[in-house]
């Protein structure tokens, strides 16, 4: 009887221990849980044309997320919906104009947009299924530009510094028609809308084509233009926000990453100099 008192003793001592660590552990989980640091990932928003802006930024991804910052990026086929959506606040920022298109756009709509810094320039390029070189258009030639004011202007001051065409003294960045003084093959123009131009280049004589459509039709534009702006471009291509968040820490993150020696190598390497770093 004596034996089995003291083995039932032994038994609950022996569950009680147990009990007791069991509880011990629990609440060392539980403060372990409590005091483990959790980490969130800022989400930053981004809106980007495909090429080579939205390619760019895949590209550092995985750099921004070692920061802290989950990049979402949302593309944009146009030149006027990124805008739009940076100033209504349904993105954060957005990459693929250049100062002289986003200041006219802030003129134009009453937006506040600014820019944070320069990555790259998408040099401008003349083109032409129908002939080899500038000096092989004929009189009359039909040529289309960029319908949007800036980079329409930005056409005609091309074709104005290889003296194809001349300009007045009071043309600024956003030339016109209007002010070509002297055509001396009496070139026709045609406004067309930026994306759009690769795809009228069959219908017309020539075709001034944005680097980065040109890219996307799987245009090479130091090998297949017959014109070509150079690496000095003043049209470099911009990271921008809405007035006010140029301190934001996430911008300032990304800028950092998009001016890196990674993107710089990338863009070397992979657009034949259809893109030219900027910084």
């Amino acid at each position: 009887m004596k034996k089995l008192l003291n083995l039932g003793l032994a038994a609950t001592l022996i569950i009680s221990l147990v009990a007791l660590t069991g509880c011990q552990n629990a609440k060392t989980s539980t403060a372990t849980s409590e005091t483990a640091p959790t980490t969130e990932l800022q989400v930053l928003k981004v809106g980007a044309t495909p090429v080579p802006h939205a390619e760019l930024l895949n590209l550092i991804k995985d750099d921004l997320k070692a920061e802290g910052i989950d990049l979402q990026i949302i593309e944009f086929t146009d030149y006027i919906k990124p805008n739009l959506s940076l100033n209504d606040s349904e993105i954060d920022a957005n990459f693929f104009q250049h100062v002289p298109y986003q200041d006219s756009f802030n003129k134009d709509h009453g937006t506040e947009i600014v820019s944070v810094g320069t990555v790259h320039v998408e040099p401008l390029g003349l083109y032409s299924k129908k002939y080899k070189s500038v000096e092989e258009l004929p009189e009359g030639s039909q040529i289309a530009i960029p319908s949007d004011a800036v980079n329409g202007g930005r056409a005609l001051i091309l074709l104005a510094s290889k003296g194809l065409i001349k300009l007045s003294e009071t043309a600024g960045l956003e030339a016109t028609e209007k002010d070509i003084v002297e055509n001396p093959n009496n070139f026709k123009f045609i406004a067309v809308e930026a994306a759009q131009l690769p795809r009228v280049l069959e219908d017309v004589d020539a075709s001034i084509i944005n680097g980065n459509y040109a890219l996307e039709a799987n245009i090479n534009p130091p090998k297949d233009s017959i014109l070509l702006e150079g690496a000095d471009s003043p049209y470099a291509n911009i990271l921008s926000v809405k007035k006010g968040n140029e301190s934001d820490e996430r911008i300032l993150k990304l800028l950092k990453v998009l001016q890196s020696e990674k993107v710089k190598d990338y863009i070397d390497s992979h657009y034949n100099g259809g893109v030219v770093a900027a910084f």
